[in-house]
């Protein structure tokens, strides 16, 4: 095997009994058959498992919703490429060639990318046991570093911030209702996002309340179906 793999798999710290689906997940599919996406889906089921079973041992006492938008923070692009900086894949990944001219073994979506792939190899090669050890020894101490107040903004900001990375346009607010009386009204607002078919409501004792509860309920909705 070439000496930069044998060098890649002392990083993992697994050896692979099949090499061949090693070389499977650092191979783009610009390079031709036999790529990495296959694997690239399987990986990324296994890391979110994975880093759902740390949070949850983490943060035992946290809700659902917290969770979920950590591990939507935790398994981000940007976590995966600097995972696949950390273990060199930039010098093993199979491109073609102009794809690597133009730079792709620097990009971070095809790195990030590979990343789950190579996790997803580890999967099929030695089970989850080794995957699991894997995504530990990657995301370990960027679980132990973080806590759910982290991730906690203004849930308006995190709905549009959310939206506008996946280039989605900005959600619709509108009052659906209003109840009580007018010293003690409740607002009830509607929360769309007409590109993806969504609504959600919230209720607050003042509009602006209303819209952060409408953009929470949205938000949670968005990181619930990945």
């Amino acid at each position: 095997m070439d000496s930069r793999l044998e060098q890649l798999q002392q990083r993992l710290d697994y050896r692979f009994r099949d090499p061949a689906l090693l070389q499977r997940a650092l191979t783009h599919r610009s390079f031709g058959s036999g790529h990495n996406e296959r694997l690239e889906f399987l990986g990324d089921a296994v890391l979110n498992l994975t880093v759902s079973h740390l949070l949850f041992e983490r943060f035992g006492e946290s809700a659902e919703g917290d969770l979920t938008r950590v591990r939507a923070h935790l398994v981000r692009e940007d976590s995966l490429h600097r995972a696949a900086l950390q273990l060199g894949l930039p010098q093993v990944l199979r491109l073609s060639e102009g794809e690597a001219r133009g730079g792709g073994a620097q990009r971070p979506s095809i790195l990030a990318d590979a990343a789950e792939a190579v996790i997803g190899a580890v999967y099929l090669d030695g089970g989850f046991d080794a995957a699991r050890a894997l995504v530990a020894s990657l995301f370990g101490e960027l679980i132990l570093d973080t806590s759910v107040d982290a991730w906690r903004k203004d849930a308006k900001t995190e709905l549009q911030e959310w939206l506008q990375a996946r280039r989605h346009p900005v959600p619709d607010y509108r009052i659906a209702a209003t109840r009580g009386q007018a010293h003690a009204q409740i607002f009830e607002v509607e929360c769309l996002v007409p590109a993806l078919g969504r609504r959600a409501v919230g209720e607050g004792r003042s509009r602006r309340a209303a819209e952060q509860e409408a953009a929470r309920q949205m938000l949670e909705l968005l990181l619930a179906q990945g």
